[in-house]
């Protein structure tokens, strides 16, 4: 097995802008002692300090330590699933999607053992319209290495082998 340089770059690389970002969002910004107050960026974008003791969409909340540690550690056996298979994975792009997933699942990991949550701070609106919970660079990261992956699986055939077997 030859070992997923460019899965683990790219996991390394989401990892620390995932970590640099949140630290800039919680320390030089201070948005976590603003008690939620947004710092307006764009027309539809704005910072937004939430602290997320769950997962996606809410579920699984980890409001004990008990649930925080089971929580951790379910997060930690999906990781190492996905280092299997960027292990095994021999095309170049899925390497990239799931180090997408590895390093954005590596940084929410961070946050939970570290903080007890997970720093959220993108918030997505279109005028009082919120399409998305407020979310971080790892959640976009991991959605986005599993959005190619499915694109992957569904859309693109893999071509046949153009070598042709003989009986001698």
């Amino acid at each position: 097995m030859k070992l997923p340089l460019l899965g683990l770059a790219v996991a390394a690389l989401v990892f620390a802008l995932d970590q640099l970002v949140k630290y800039v969002v919680t320390g030089p910004l201070h948005l976590d002692l603003l008690a939620g107050v947004p710092m307006d960026l764009l027309p539809i974008f704005r910072l937004r300090f939430v602290p997320n003791s769950g997962i996606s969409l809410g579920f699984l909340r980890a409001d004990n330590e008990t649930a925080r540690w089971l929580l951790v550690a379910m997060t930690a056996l999906i990781a190492a699933g996905v280092v299997g298979w960027m292990w095994r994975e021999g095309r170049r792009w899925d390497q990239a999607a799931l180090g997408m997933v590895l390093g954005g699942a590596l940084g929410n990991i961070l946050d939970r053992v570290r903080l007890g949550y997970v720093v959220d701070y993108a918030d997505l609106h279109f005028g009082e319209w919120s399409p998305f919970l407020v979310f971080n660079l790892a959640d976009a990261a991991i959605s986005a290495g599993v959005i190619v992956l499915l694109a992957r699986a569904f859309l693109v055939r893999e071509r046949p082998s153009s070598r042709v077997e003989t009986n001698r």
